[in-house]
């Protein structure tokens, strides 16, 4: 078996620089209990999207096994839009809504799903009967286990905590177990 431990990050610090955004002073607080919660796992590879607070979420756990994080492309957060939303609870709506749906240079989520579903079958080739550690984000997330399971859907991503951890175990690429190791509530 495979488990990939896929980590949304902790809360950040806005700004409009996606790539660089950090993490804040709470979102640096929890990604110390990120730490506590994998280091009994077994943990063997961390991996991340290029975002900034994706990495720093990770960034202990890989330094308590003492490994450097891979970057991976494929696990970025999903481009919503490149034209300022005036309502982003209505944007991210739609776009759930119609998996064929993009916004104005933005992707649909069948678009970012085929992206992450891309990378995750790399990783289970790549890294069979590992436990991997991916530091990413939310929509991109439950995009990837809604390939496998239609339960995780717009209304799973609604509930996700800041930072929170699911592990996927699969049998090659046959999802067989989603389990939550943790969430802040």
């Amino acid at each position: 078996m495979t488990n990939l431990y896929f980590v949304r990050h902790a809360h950040s610090t806005y700004t409009p620089d996606e790539l660089n955004r950090p993490l804040s002073e709470k979102g640096f607080s929890d990604a110390t209990l990120v730490i506590r919660l994998l280091k009994t796992e077994g943990i063997d590879v961390v991996l991340s999207s290029p975002y900034k607070r994706a990495i720093q979420t990770v960034e202990g756990i890989a330094e308590y096994i003492h490994t450097n994080i891979g970057i991976i492309e494929g696990f970025k957060e999903r481009t919503l839009t490149t034209v300022p939303s005036n309502d982003f609870a209505f944007a991210i709506a739609k776009v759930w809504e119609d998996y064929n749906f993009s916004w104005e240079g933005g992707e649909s989520n069948v678009v970012a799903q085929e992206r992450g579903i891309e990378s995750t079958f790399k990783l289970l080739d790549y890294y069979k009967g590992k436990n991997v550690v991916i530091g990413t984000h939310g929509n991109i997330m439950v995009l990837i286990m809604n390939f496998f399971d239609r339960q995780f859907n717009f209304s799973f991503w609604q509930n996700l905590d800041m930072p929170d951890i699911y592990k996927l175990t699969f049998d090659g690429k046959v999802l067989r177990n989603v389990e939550r190791i943790w969430g802040i509530n």
